[in-house]
């Protein structure tokens, strides 16, 4: 017995593309002869037609191209943001990707001519909800306020927000309409992973991940400088007081610190390398300070990783009865506003924290374009009161630890 074939009124090209198995982008192009679709394809397209009596003289001219570039990711085996990329000729892609790309697009008849960078005009400025929190930071706060005023001179808007470990990024995105993120500070790899699974323009600021644009301080070089500045008083046995060795800034400052010694020839001791633990609590710095003072032999000059341990360390060597600069000098790293109030006013590193932020937004709205560009901003020495002399002779500066 022979099935009559359905009326071609009431088959449509959804009809068609379900019985071939393919998307009804596929069937329009196959059915008006339009570049990229295999011969198999657009023969498997046209016998599902002519069972389902499709009426072909119906069928709209199909435009030169549909192909989308989730049709060129789908076929070369890469995501959207690459296929992007690659089409622009955008750094960090290999030259074969790109061939793969270009190739695949032509095969699908793909018109480069709708391609266009993703439009920002709201920016979310996202900090971690733990160590790194506005209220007990005093760095990150004119970070934000650099962040607001580049985003206010470019007419985009800006919002605000902490996250942390176990929140939903895609729904914080969504609900807060964001085109492009700007991390500040540090995050953990987990978190940053799920942030980058959004498909935003990400930027990061006073932190670094292989891979992802980012603004940094010199940190290297600004921990050079100070060291070398300690060791050219005069001093001889400097000591580093650091931090969580996760924080990219921190493991700069260190390496900064060591390349000083070495260059000056001096043997890096062990003992006089130490970190404020816990980190995120005063007491951290205290005891830190507290164990050189202990030394047989303690140091004569302290390069504290941040200002505020730098400030703790001087102050339990005040409260020991330790003159400033006289038996220890002091320095160290971001100028936060207490470092020029404190007495003696503490020697560092100043650090255009509001340029931090201005210099993430400018790249954020090229980051598609370089997906991993590195921006550095210069970090200047300012002497003061803390490192201002020579050292004395060690037997004055010998002290029994508090």
């Amino acid at each position: 017995m022979v099935h009559p074939r359905r009326r071609s009124a009431a088959v449509t090209i959804r009809d068609v593309a379900d019985r071939a198995g393919v998307s009804a982008g596929t069937v329009s192009r196959a059915l008006n002869g339009v570049g990229g679709t295999s011969a198999a394809i657009r023969a498997r397209v046209l016998q599902a037609a002519e069972e389902l009596g499709y009426d072909r003289a119906s069928l709209r001219p199909a435009p030169e191209s549909r192909t989308s570039l989730t049709d060129i990711a789908a076929h070369v085996g890469l995501s959207v943001g690459s296929v992007s990329r690659a089409l622009r000729s955008a750094e960090g892609v290999s030259a074969q990707t790109r061939d793969r790309v270009l190739r695949a697009a032509r095969e699908l008849g793909y018109d480069l001519g709708n391609l266009h960078p993703a439009q920002i005009t709201r920016v979310g400025v996202l900090i971690h909800r733990g160590d790194n929190a506005l209220s007990s930071n005093l760095f990150y706060a004119p970070v934000l306020h650099g962040a607001e005023e580049a985003c206010r001179a470019r007419k985009l808007a800006m919002a605000y927000a902490t996250v942390g470990l176990g929140d939903d990024p895609g729904a914080l995105v969504t609900e807060g309409q964001l085109d492009a993120l700007l991390c500040v500070g540090y995050f953990e790899d987990e978190l940053l992973e799920t942030l980058r699974c959004t498909g935003k323009p990400l930027v990061l600021v006073d932190h670094f991940v292989p891979g992802i644009a980012s603004v940094n301080s010199d940190n290297f070089g600004g921990a050079y400088a100070v060291t070398t500045h300690l060791l050219k008083l005069g001093r001889r046995r400097v000591a580093f007081v650091g931090g969580q060795t996760e924080h990219f800034s921190i493991r700069e400052r260190r390496r900064g610190y060591l390349q000083a010694l070495s260059d000056a020839g001096i043997i890096h001791d062990a003992r006089l390398d130490v970190v404020r633990n816990p980190p995120e609590r005063e007491e951290g710095a205290v005891s830190a300070m507290q164990s050189l003072l202990a030394l047989p032999q303690p140091p004569d000059a302290v390069f504290a990783f941040n200002d505020s341990t730098a400030i703790v360390a001087m102050q339990v060597c005040l409260e020991a009865g330790l003159n400033i600069p006289q038996d220890l000098a002091f320095a160290g790293f971001d100028d936060i506003l207490p470092a020029a109030q404190f007495r003696p006013s503490l020697s560092t590193l100043r650090i255009s924290k509001e340029t931090l932020g201005a210099r993430g937004v400018e790249l954020l709205l090229k980051v598609q374009d370089r997906p991993s560009a590195q921006a550095v901003v210069p970090a200047l020495l300012v002497i003061r009161e803390s490192s201002a002399g020579a050292a004395v002779p060690p037997r004055r500066r010998r002290v029994e630890a508090v």
